[in-house]
């Protein structure tokens, strides 16, 4: 265990940007066979019916919500147990999984409850067809099952991230798609004599690979010699252990959900411009989604390693880390751009064979690669203010800028009070778009960039006041006898 306040000499120290492209392409591969869940379930029940693809796009929004927040809370194991591992206090990492565990049983209780009652989330969309509402209740109620199985599984994730060995879970997320493609093929068309469930068909498809995926987890990091050392063992709850993760997990999951709670409203708000609307906005969800997953890889990737080197105490290394991520994700970002930019109409039609709902999706299309790149800096800049253990601060800050600003003033300008204010606006950026949709994902657009730069100057903060706060501590224990 290491006691004094001299740098501790981190596990595999590689330069930051070797380290971080290390580190971020399983974790990117692995995003992406995760979001290719959504992608799967979108495209194949397009494929369904229309009514179908507008359950699924608000259930999708729904448990998006639940699950993402609850996710972010498991995620607070990743700084605690990477800034124990830069530190080399082994022991304290598998105290923290076991506690992960239970923490993960509490939240599944919880998103249970929420997942049950689909009239309180239909209440913010007016009136929806019935055949969507019925097939919306029997999609939740599936996932439902499965909740508890994800967020055991994101407590191997964070740690297999925390010690930088992601390919684990790159590989069982890679043999979950696969799984997961066959069995949507059987359920929601009704192949190999199973009934045709349609979207209720990938509901039960999605917590099936849920609890395969744990299973295969769990047997893995039990046999593996490099997690012997962490002393993995299923432990008795422990008040202390299970306080310090939702201390730091709740600000962190809250803002998890203030950042997805604009796809979630966004959905639910343009609801009411119909079927075909809807369906646009799902696809243009959707595809933002996926591309989301490289800033997401490069910014977990970039606070393991912060992480890391501030267990170590080593403030300098992490700060270098810290800015060689943030350029790694803005490169990223703008070749993400490019593609969208150039290749649209391949893309959307890999989504949907109907032409009303491809054109709508095209229409949004146009801002996807400018909301992109915001997208990509504001989460990188997020997970810099993880790997230093502050939730709060940013919670506070997304939730001025996403929620009031980008969420309340998209409702206001798209479908409230001051409708048709933004119509000079989006006239010149969207103008084929429909009205309260564009409004949407411009202010959406919009409070993004604001929460970008509010974050990354507290981050500046940070790393000016850090090193005092250092030498300060450094000061105290001299002076103690």
């Amino acid at each position: 265990m290491t006691t004094s306040s001299a740098p501790a000499q981190l596990p595999n120290n590689p330069s930051p940007l070797r380290g971080i492209l290390k580190q971020s392409w399983p974790i990117l591969i692995s995003q992406w066979a995760s979001i290719a869940f959504g992608v799967l379930d979108t495209a194949m029940t397009g494929h369904a019916s229309p009514k179908d693809l507008a359950a699924l796009a608000l259930g999708i929004a729904v448990f998006i919500t639940v699950f993402i927040g609850l996710m972010g809370v498991m995620h607070a194991l990743i700084p605690i147990q990477a800034q124990s591992y830069g530190a080399k206090r082994y022991s304290e990492i598998g105290q923290a999984f076991s506690q992960g565990l239970w923490v993960s049983i509490i939240l599944s209780v919880f998103g249970g409850l929420v997942l049950s009652f689909p009239d309180m989330w239909l209440s913010f969309s007016g009136p929806v067809d019935p055949g969507v509402r019925e097939r919306l209740g029997g999609y939740l109620m599936a996932l439902t099952f499965g909740l508890p199985a994800a967020l055991m599984f994101r407590a191997i994730y964070a740690m297999a991230n925390a010690v930088s060995r992601p390919k684990m879970i790159m590989m069982i997320n890679l043999v979950a798609i696969l799984v997961k493609a066959f069995l949507n093929w059987v359920l929601i068309f009704g192949n190999l004599g199973a009934p045709e469930l349609g979207v209720v068909g990938a509901g039960i498809a999605s917590t099936i690979v849920y609890w395969v995926s744990l299973g295969i987890g769990l047997w893995w990091i039990m046999r593996q010699p490099f997690y012997r050392q962490f002393d993995l063992k299923w432990r008795r709850p422990n008040l202390k252990g299970i306080t310090e993760i939702l201390k730091l997990g709740i600000p962190m999951g809250a803002s998890y959900v203030v950042e997805v709670a604009a796809f979630t409203f966004m959905a639910l708000f343009i609801a009411r411009e119909g079927t075909t609307i809807i369906g646009g906005h799902q696809i243009m969800s959707n595809l933002a989604a996926l591309c989301f997953m490289m800033p997401l890889a490069i910014g977990l990737s970039t606070a393991s390693q912060v992480a890391q080197a501030l267990g170590a105490k080593d403030d300098e290394l992490a700060h270098r880390t810290g800015m060689t991520g943030l350029a790694v994700a803005f490169t990223g970002a703008m070749i993400t751009a490019l593609v969208l930019f150039f290749f649209r109409l391949e893309i959307v039609s890999v989504y949907t064979s109907d032409p009303a709902v491809a054109t709508i999706a095209l229409s949004l299309l146009v801002i996807l690669p400018w909301f992109h790149v915001i997208d990509a800096m504001h989460c990188a800049n997020v997970y810099l203010l993880r790997a230093h253990k502050i939730a709060m601060v940013p919670l506070v800050m997304q939730t001025l800028a996403l929620s009031l600003i980008g969420l309340g003033g998209g409702w206001y300008l798209g479908f409230g009070p001051g409708q048709g204010f933004m119509e000079p606006v989006r006239q010149v950026i969207l103008a084929n778009a429909p009205p309260g949709a564009a409004t949407m994902w411009l202010m959406a657009a919009l409070g993004l960039f604001l929460s970008t730069l509010m974050l990354f100057g507290w981050y500046r903060y940070i790393v000016r006041l850090k090193p005092k706060r250092r030498q300060a501590q450094a000061q105290q224990a001299r002076v103690k006898p």
